[in-house]
């Protein structure tokens, strides 16, 4: 059986995005697309409700890339278990408040026993400095936190 992978908003973004003239974006949207047509197939992809709405937002051109990304992949539904999840992580400041769309991405992926959380959001998601306190946050209302990571991450060269 092939490992479950949450897409949060970052990577369907970078995967249709114009080319950055930013040389560490540019590395990380090319990071992407090579893991994308390497290693997907690899993985049972999930997006949520929350990935959607948020590709769908911004200029249209790009909202309607982005959607075709995600289009066809699984969804995960929010439960009582991935609410109160979310509400822990921004109750505790561990992630805060203006990111709440975040919380829920982790929330929903643990709540649905997801193996790995894709990202590039390494200010609230992929944060080594808030790995502790997230595990603790998922343990504590019974989940398993998946493994958070980028593209790079999960790379096999």
């Amino acid at each position: 059986m092939k490992p479950r992978l949450y897409l949060e908003t970052t990577i369907p973004s970078y995967l249709a995005a114009k080319p950055s003239r930013d040389l560490r974006l540019a590395a990380d949207q090319l990071t992407t697309q090579e893991w994308w047509a390497r290693r997907r197939g690899d993985f049972h992809l999930f997006v949520s409700d929350a990935v959607i709405e948020e590709v769908r937002q911004g200029d249209p051109a790009a909202a309607t890339a982005r959607l075709a990304v995600v289009q066809g992949l699984s969804v995960l539904d929010e439960t009582p278990m991935a609410t109160a999840l979310a509400k822990r992580l921004l109750g505790e400041g561990i992630i805060p408040a203006v990111a709440g769309t975040d919380a829920l991405h982790l929330a929903l992926a643990a709540a649905h026993d997801v193996d790995f959380l894709l990202t590039w959001n390494c200010r609230h998601l992929n944060n080594r400095a808030l790995e502790r306190r997230i595990l603790r946050a998922c343990e504590a209302c019974g989940l398993t936190c998946p493994v958070i990571c980028t593209p790079m991450e999960l790379m096999v060269f």
